[in-house]
C-alpha cells in the first residue's frame, strides 16, 4: 500500500460531526467529502429559504422549504459516487437530548459551522466535556476566523468574552423562524424599508406566498413514500384550502392603500402574516409556534418580568417596554414617519439609528415580533446597539473559511495537532502581503467556567422534574460529597443554592429548568467548608423521574494532568 492509499485509509476511518449546513457548512461538506473523509454526520435544524440560494451553493430553487441537512447530505453523496461514503443527517436542534455525551464521544473531531452564539457555546461545552477536538469557523462580512480548540491545550470558545456587537445575518431565520432578538431587529429594519424606504425585493418581510414550503409541506418529511391514498387526498384538500385563502397584500401596497393606518399595518404584520406562517406546519414540529398579537389585545407587562423597580425609577432607554407600550410606540412612530415621508420630494426615507422616530419604530417592531416568537424583549438602548452593527454574509468569505477548516481537519486526522494554528482572514493583505494571518493558539484561561482544570462531574438528570433541593441533597451532598454547597448557574451567574441558611430556601421547590438548565448546562459548585470547587455538566434525561440521576463521569484535575502527559 502506497502513501496515498495509507492517507486515504486514515481519513476514511475518522468519524466527523459537522454542525450547521448553511453558508460555511455547504462549502465545508463539499470540501471534506472531496478531501477523503468517508463517515460524516450532519446536523441542522433550518430549512432552505429562497434568500439562501445566492451563497449556499448546494441548494437550488426546487429545494426551498426542505431540510438543509437533508439536501446537503444528498449533494455530498453525489460528489463521491464511486467511493464508499457514509453521510447521515439529522434535521434537529443541536440542543436535542439525543445529542448527548455518548453521541459526541464517538467522533474524531467536530466541525462548527454555526451562526448562533448559544449553539456554539453548547457545542463547545460538549466537546470540552468529551475531549473531542473542535474546529470552529465564523464570518462577519469580509472578515473571518478559524479556531481549533483542544481541551487542556488551547483556549476554548468561552475562554474569551466575545464581542456581542458584531452581528451577521443568520440566513433564512429572519423571515420565518427567528430564535434570537437580533433576528427580530434585522427583520424590523426590513419593515422600515418596506414601508418608508426605497423598495427592494430583498427587504420583503412577509412569508413567501409562492414558496414550496407553504404549499408542499410533506416534501420536508421522510415519510412521503409511505403515504396512503387517504393521506394524499387529505393533504390535497389541505393544500387547496391554503391556496383558496386570500393572500396578504404586499406590505407597502397595503400601507399606502390604508393611508398608513398604524393599527391596520400592525395587524397585517403581527396577525395576518403570522397566521399564514403557521400554515407552514413543518416549521413548528420542533419549534415553538408563533402566537399572533392583535393591536387591541396587547398585555400591559412582559411575561416573567419583576415589578421590583417601577418604570419611573428606571432610565427610559434601559427600561424594557411592555407589549402595550410597544404597540403605542409603533403607532406614534408610524404617524411621525408618515408625515416625514410625505414631506420628502421622492417619498423615500433612509433608516438612521440616530433618528428617534426610526429607532423607536424598529425597537417596537422588534419587541412585538420577539414576544410573538417567545423571545425576551429588549430595551431601546440594547436594540439600538444591535441595529447599528449588522453585517451581511459573503459567499467568498464562507468559502475561504471552510477551506481553512478543512486544512485543520486534515491536520487533526493525520495526528499533527501541534501544527494546527488559529487563522484570521482580513479584508485586505497586511504589510507582509498576507490576507490570512496564522496565530499561535492561546492557552486555556485558568478562570474559564468551561475548560479550566477544576474537578468536573457530568451528571444526567431530568431538568424538567428534578428540583433544586434534590440536586443539593441527593446529587451534591450525598453522592459527590460536597459538605456545604454554594451553586451558581455558569451562564447567568445566578446563585441557586447557598450555604448561608435561609438565603435560597425559596428556590428549593423550583425545577432545574426554571433556572435555565438544559442539555449541556453548567453549574459552578464550591464547598464552603473546604473551599473545593468543581464544575457540574448537566445532561438531560427525559425518562428519569425527580429523584433519579446518573453520574456519567467524574474527572479530577490530577487525573486530567496524567492523561495529558500520556
Amino acid at each position: 500500500m502506497g502513501w496515498r492509499e495509507k492517507e486515504a485509509a486514515k481519513l476514511a476511518g475518522k468519524k466527523v460531526l459537522m454542525v450547521g449546513a448553511g453558508g460555511i457548512g455547504c462549502e465545508l461538506l463539499k470540501n471534506i467529502v472531496l478531501a477523503g473523509f468517508r463517515d460524516i454526520h450532519v446536523i441542522d435544524l433550518d430549512t432552505i429559504d429562497v434568500s439562501n440560494l445566492n451563497r449556499q451553493f448546494l441548494f437550488r430553487r426546487e429545494h426551498v422549504g426542505k431540510s438543509k441537512a437533508e439536501v446537503a447530505t444528498a449533494a455530498g453523496l453525489r460528489m463521491a459516487p464511486d467511493a464508499e461514503v457514509k453521510i447521515v443527517f439529522d434535521h434537529d436542534s443541536i440542543f436535542s437530548e439525543k445529542f448527548n455525551y455518548e453521541f459526541f464521544k464517538q467522533f474524531a473531531f467536530v466541525l462548527n459551522a454555526l451562526d448562533n452564539k448559544a449553539a456554539r457555546n453548547h457545542v463547545n461545552r460538549m466537546c470540552m466535556a468529551t475531549r473531542v477536538p473542535l474546529i470552529d469557523g465564523g464570518t462577519a462580512g469580509y472578515l473571518g476566523q478559524v479556531h481549533t480548540m483542544i481541551r487542556g491545550s488551547t483556549e476554548c470558545y468561552e475562554c474569551v468574552l466575545k464581542d456581542e456587537n458584531k452581528k451577521t445575518f443568520p440566513g433564512c431565520t429572519i423571515r420565518n423562524t427567528p430564535s434570537e432578538h437580533i433576528h427580530c431587529t434585522v427583520w424590523s429594519k426590513h419593515v422600515f424599508n418596506q414601508l418608508f424606504g426605497e423598495l427592494d425585493i430583498d427587504d420583503d418581510v412577509s412569508p413567501d406566498m409562492d414558496d414550496e414550503e407553504a404549499n408542499e409541506k410533506k416534501k420536508n418529511g421522510e415519510e412521503e413514500g409511505m403515504e396512503t391514498e387517504e393521506d394524499k387526498k387529505e393533504e390535497e384538500k389541505e393544500e387547496e384550502s391554503v391556496k383558496e385563502k386570500e393572500k396578504p397584500k404586499n406590505t407597502r401596497v397595503m400601507a399606502e392603500e390604508s393611508g398608513y393606518d398604524a393599527e391596520k399595518i400592525f395587524n397585517k404584520l403581527f396577525v395576518d402574516d403570522i397566521h399564514y406562517l403557521l400554515l407552514m406546519t413543518n416549521l413548528w414540529k420542533e419549534r415553538r409556534p408563533p402566537v399572533p398579537q392583535p393591536f387591541g389585545e396587547l398585555a400591559n407587562d412582559n411575561p416573567g418580568t419583576s415589578a421590583v423597580r417601577t418604570a419611573a425609577q428606571m432610565d427610559p432607554l434601559q427600561r424594557v417596554w411592555s407589549p402595550a407600550e410597544n404597540g403605542e410606540e409603533f403607532r406614534k412612530a408610524v404617524e411621525s414617519l408618515r408625515v416625514r415621508k410625505a414631506a420628502t420630494s421622492d417619498g423615500i426615507l433612509t433608516w438612521d439609528k440616530d433618528n428617534e422616530d426610526a429607532m423607536r419604530f424598529v425597537a417596537a417592531c422588534a419587541n412585538i415580533r420577539a414576544v410573538i416568537f417567545g423571545i425576551q424583549p429588549k430595551s431601546l438602548f440594547e436594540i439600538k446597539s444591535m441595529a447599528g452593527n449588522i453585517i451581511p454574509a459573503i459567499a467568498t468569505t464562507n468559502a475561504i473559511i471552510a477551506g481553512i477548516m478543512t486544512v485543520d481537519a486534515l491536520m487533526i486526522a493525520g495526528g499533527k495537532m501541534d501544527k494546527v494554528v488559529s487563522s484570521i482572514l482580513l479584508t485586505a493583505p497586511n504589510w507582509k502581503g498576507m490576507a490570512v494571518i496564522p496565530q499561535e493558539h492561546a492557552k486555556p484561561n485558568p478562570s474559564c467556567y468551561t475548560c479550566s482544570s477544576k474537578r468536573e462531574v457530568t451528571v444526567r438528570v431530568n431538568v424538567e422534574r428534578m428540583t433544586v433541593e434534590t440536586l443539593r441533597d441527593k446529587v451534591l451532598i450525598s453522592s459527590l460529597g460536597v459538605g456545604a454547597p454554594d451553586v451558581m448557574e455558569a451562564t447567568t451567574n445566578k446563585v441557586i443554592v447557598s450555604s448561608e441558611e435561609g438565603e435560597t430556601d425559596g428556590l428549593m421547590d423550583d425545577t432545574l429548568s426554571t433556572h435555565g438548565l438544559a442539555m449541556g448546562g453548567r453549574l459552578l459548585v464550591e464547598d464552603f467548608d473546604t473551599g473545593d470547587e468543581m464544575r457540574v455538566v448537566v445532561l438531560q434525561a427525559a425518562a428519569f423521574d425527580e429523584f433519579t440521576f446518573e453520574i456519567v463521569s467524574d474527572e479530577k484535575p490530577e487525573k486530567k494532568e496524567e492523561e495529558e502527559k500520556e
